[in-house]
This record gives structure tokens, C-alpha cells and sequence, in this order.
């Protein structure tokens, strides 16, 4: 007999069962027959990761992402190109762009334009870094592994963020910290498993950033990335109401989640038990998210280092932020920049951006080393795209076929530099990385085969990499 809330099952709800059925043997699989670790987890409001046995050592345990949106010029900062400077107003060569994709220059008379600030060879290693990362240059050139040969597939910004946080430009793929929750769960017991945050400087045009560059996509939505804010509350009513005490929030969270289960019990909704998740987490963070914020227990040695007392919304706030996430055991940190369009006046406005970002970087890795956190925690400093060798007027257009990235932390190689461009900067010559490598080479250093992290949905297997990506093991 069907009770009160278990209606008589229809033909389209048994199919729906089926299907769900199905669905919970799939996760089995890929989860290597941990099918029950994975209700038990989700029942604690605690998801423990879809891959129960690493498939490589792992070297690291989580990723703080530095993203400088925009569009990074890699003449200015980390490829040095001599000969660049000495064509300086020149033409460009035809057979440097002769049939290639060129963004706003199509068409356009095309001259060489110098580096607009010099490069020194800094630390042990003899590092090429350009002026204008003084910080960097002299606090951690010789634990950073500098990539010179990555390229892209996009050549406007949006796509270009979606395929180097997604794999793809086809909106609606799950962002790499999305994957990472899902497919190794988190440490942290009250705070998301991907946490973003985003500052904005005073130089170049404002680089918009959608919220679907941290989106779940055809994952659960529980393992969406969480964007929190850089002054203020980091999250909207994390505080409770006057007057409502914290018992009385969680009989109603309580009273919700019985609900819900009534209604998950026959509907067979997987984001019923997400939404579930996602109360339970709200509520955990009113305690968590104070306490983060809260830096009167960091020593004034911290603030002097990071050049910030924390709480103003710049770049090294933030940076401190990320640590005091790390710290609490986030899986995926990503901070934004968006102050890197340099379409005009790249000189100054490339120098200005690099300041508002430098000491904050050069200090989120060496306070990681103080600490003994870097060998477990991967930085990536990075960006959509390069700019051009050849002037926009007083800027540079945006580039695909080459820019520079650099990594540190998390079993990779310090004091290295990693791939070539040609005399010019235009294009790769030398070990080229794409972005599926650089996401594979990601996943490996964490414990994962990237052509094993794999969803089914839409009638095919999807990953990170798609079909294509290889590990940079050079890096390593």
C-alpha cells in the first residue's frame, strides 16, 4: 500500500529508477566498487571522492591557481627576445604570420614591438624574468619551473578562459577544481572544495569573468566552485539573522533535510541529495567562514610579507586568503586577476598590473615553504593567452600561439625554464605544451591518469582532457 508520501510509482517514474539504478552501478565502477564509502560519505554531508585508490604516487595534495585574466604579455615578463627589440618599428616578417589567425590586427599594417622593460638573470639557476617581477625575481626565481611554450586554441577571451579552466570552449564542462572535488573529495569538513576569488587593479581594461569558469557542469552541482568575495562577508548571509540563534538554524536545516529525504526517497532527483549537501555546507559555513576571515591570529611577520593586513580586496590578500584555505584543507584555490587587457599603453599598464600582483605571489610561495606546505600544494601562475609581437598602437593584441606560464610547489622542478618560442616571440619552437598537457601534468602530480577521471553523460565518456593531453614529465 503506498503511504502518504509514496505515491503509486508510474511507468515513467520506474523507468526513472532504472535509470538510477544504472547510474549507481556506473559510479561503483568508476569509484573501483567503493559504491557504499560513497553513500555513507554523501549521507555525512561529506563526499570522499570518486577515486578510492590513487593511480600514480601523488605529489601533491591540492592546487592554488593564480589566473591572470586578461591575457599576460610573455614579452614583457618571462621570454626574453633580444631580437624583438632590435626590429623594433619595423615590419613583421610575412613568414612569421603569413595565413595565421590575428584578433583585432587582421588586415592591419603589422610592426614589430619591443619588450617595453628589460630582463636579468636572477637567482642560482640564472632565471630570465623581466624587471618588472622584482619580488618574484629575487624571493623565488629558483623554486619556480617557467613553461615558454604553451599555446591555445582560442583567440578571444572568453573561450579562452573556458578552454583553459574547462578543456573545452563549448560551455557547460565541469572546471578543473569541479573534476578535482569530485574525483578526490576534500579535506576541508566545513568549506567548499573549490573556493575562487577575484581582484581587480587599476591598470588596463577590466577582464569580465563569468561564474561559469568554476561551474560543475555535467558533474553534480554540489561540486560547483563557491566565489568568494574579497571584502566584506566572503559569502552573502553567512551571518545568521538577529535574533535567530544557531540551535534554531539547525532544527530548520534539520526539519529541510527530512523533508527532502521523504522526497528523494521516490523522485530519484541527484540534486535533491546535491541541494542536500549544499543546506548542510551553508550552514557549517556560518562557523567556518568568521573563523577564515578572522587573522588576528596571524603575527605581524605574515602581514609584513605579504605586504597587506589583510581584507582590502587586492591581489595579496587574497594570496593570504588561499593559504588560510590551504591550510584548512580546500582542494582547488583560484585566484583571479583581471587587470591584464593590455590593448593600449602596454608599457605602463603592464608594469602597473605586475605590481599589484607580484609581491602577493612571490609571498604565497615562499609563506607556503616556511610553512612545509609547498612539496603538497601546486601553484600555477598562468593566464588565457599571450599578447602579440607586433603593436597595437602602443599595445598589443591577443595571442594564441604562444605565452608563458610558471609553476611551483607539488613535485615540480625549481629553477627551470621549460619550452622555446622563436627569435620573435610568436610562435612555439621548442617542446610545445597545450592546454590539455598542462591539465593532464596537473592530475598526474595529484595522484590521477587523466584518461581514467571520466564521466558518462549524453551518450559518452568525458574528461578533463577530453582525448587529448599529455604528461610534461620534464617538469616533474
Amino acid at each position: 500500500m503506498p503511504t502518504p508520501h509514496s505515491p503509486l510509482l508510474s511507468r515513467r517514474g520506474l523507468l526513472s529508477d532504472a535509470a538510477g539504478g544504472l547510474g549507481a552501478l556506473a559510479v561503483g565502477a568508476l569509484a573501483g566498487g567503493a559504491a557504499t564509502a560513497h553513500a555513507d560519505g554523501a549521507a555525512a554531508g561529506v563526499w570522499p571522492g570518486a577515486i578510492q585508490a590513487f593511480h600514480v604516487p601523488p605529489k601533491a595534495k591540492r592546487v592554488i591557481w593564480l589566473y591572470m585574466a586578461g591575457g599576460m604579455t610573455h614579452l614583457d615578463t618571462f621570454d626574453h627576445k633580444p631580437k624583438l627589440a632590435a626590429m623594433h618599428g619595423q615590419p613583421m616578417p610575412e613568414s612569421f604570420t603569413s595565413g595565421q589567425q590575428i584578433a583585432q590586427l587582421q588586415g592591419s599594417k603589422l610592426t614589430c614591438l619591443a619588450p617595453q622593460h628589460p630582463f636579468r638573470r636572477v637567482g642560482q639557476s640564472g632565471q630570465e624574468i623581466g624587471t618588472i617581477f622584482p619580488e618574484i625575481s629575487a624571493r623565488i626565481a629558483d623554486r619556480i619551473a617557467i613553461v615558454r611554450s604553451m599555446h591555445t586554441e582560442a583567440i578571444n577571451h572568453d573561450p579562452a578562459h573556458t578552454f583553459m579552466n574547462t578543456g573545452s570552449m563549448i560551455s557547460g564542462r565541469p572546471a578543473a577544481g569541479s573534476w578535482l572535488w569530485y574525483g578526490l573529495g576534500s579535506d576541508a569538513q566545513n568549506l567548499p572544495g573549490f573556493v575562487v576569488m577575484v581582484s581587480t587593479g587599476n591598470f588596463g581594461q577590466k577582464q569580465p569573468i563569468a561564474s561559469r569558469q568554476w561551474h560543475s557542469g555535467l558533474l553534480p552541482s554540489r561540486f560547483q566552485g563557491v566565489s568568494f568575495r574579497s571584502q566584506g562577508d566572503p559569502v552573502f548571509y553567512v551571518k545568521s539573522p538577529a535574533g535567530v540563534a544557531p540551535a534554531r538554524q539547525r532544527d530548520v536545516v534539520d526539519a529541510v533535510t527530512r523533508l527532502d529525504n521523504l522526497r528523494g526517497e521516490w523522485a530519484n532527483d541527484p540534486e535533491i541529495a546535491a541541494r542536500l549537501a549544499q543546506y548542510e555546507l551553508a550552514f557549517q559555513m556560518q562557523s567556518s567562514v568568521p573563523e577564515l576571515v578572522d587573522l588576528s591570529d596571524e603575527p605581524q611577520s605574515t602581514f609584513d610579507l605579504y605586504g597587506t593586513q589583510g581584507g582590502d580586496g587586492s591581489f595579496a590578500a587574497n594570496c593570504l586568503l588561499a593559504r588560510r584555505l590551504a591550510e584548512r584543507g580546500v582542494r582547488f584555490i583560484q585566484l583571479y586577476h583581471r587587470d591584464w587587457d593590455h590593448h593600449g599603453a602596454v608599457k605602463q599598464h603592464v608594469q602597473g598590473t605586475a605590481a599589484e600582483v607580484d609581491r602577493g605571489a612571490a609571498a604565497l610561495v615562499e609563506d607556503l615553504a616556511r610553512r612545509g606546505m609547498l612539496d603538497e600544494t601546486l601553484v600555477v601562475f598562468g593566464t588565457e593567452f599571450g599578447r602579440t609581437p607586433m603593436a597595437q598602437g602602443d599595445g598589443r593584441d591577443h595571442h594564441m600561439k604562444a605565452f608563458s606560464i610558471w609553476l611551483a610547489g607539488g613535485g615540480i622542478k625549481g629553477g627551470i625554464t621549460y619550452g622555446a618560442t622563436d627569435e620573435l616571440g610568436y610562435g612555439v619552437v621548442e617542446n610545445p605544451v597545450t592546454v590539455h598537457d598542462l591539465h593532464a601534468t596537473l592530475l598526474h602530480q595529484l595522484g590521477i591518469d587523466h584518461t581514467k577521471l571520466t564521466i558518462r553523460a549524453q551518450g559518452r565518456d568525458f574528461r578533463l582532457t577530453d582525448v587529448h593531453g599529455h604528461v610534461v614529465r620534464d617538469l616533474i
